[in-house]
Order: C-alpha cells, then structure tokens, then sequence
C-alpha cells in the first residue's frame, strides 16, 4: 500500500509538524501520546518522529473521546 501511495505523490508517514497542525493537537501532546503507548511512530534515518497515516483518525478519536468525558464530569 505504501508504493501505491507514494506513486500517487500521497506521502505514507508525517512529520510530527505535519500531523499536530493536521489534528490541532501539540508536538507535546503527540509527544504525551506516544510515551502512554496511544499513538505509535517510526524514525527516519535523521532520527525525526515519522507517523503513519492512520494517526490523525486515532488522535481524532482519542479527542472526541476527551470531550465526552469532560462533558459528562461538567
């Protein structure tokens, strides 16, 4: 799946950077997590945080799931 994204010009992994603006969460809270195992990433050759695709639905729903909860301690 991956060559099938990248012959389309879909990059299959995102720069911390990218997926935080992306979600509109912070660097430190993809950061937060990953070190409490919710999320997962990858490194590049640099050593830099890569990040599959599937993420930004995970961090979206960990969101929703935050919400909800707040809303029910209100």
């Amino acid at each position: 799946m991956n060559k099938e994204l990248e012959a389309a010009g879909i990059a299959p992994h995102r720069s911390v950077g990218e997926v935080a603006k992306r979600s509109g969460v912070s660097i430190s809270t993809l950061h937060f997590y990953e070190k409490k195992g919710l999320i997962e990433s990858t490194r590049n050759a640099g050593n830099q945080r890569r990040y599959a695709r599937d993420v930004l639905r995970r961090v979206s729903f960990i969101r929703v799931a935050q919400c909800r909860h707040s809303a029910k301690t209100d």
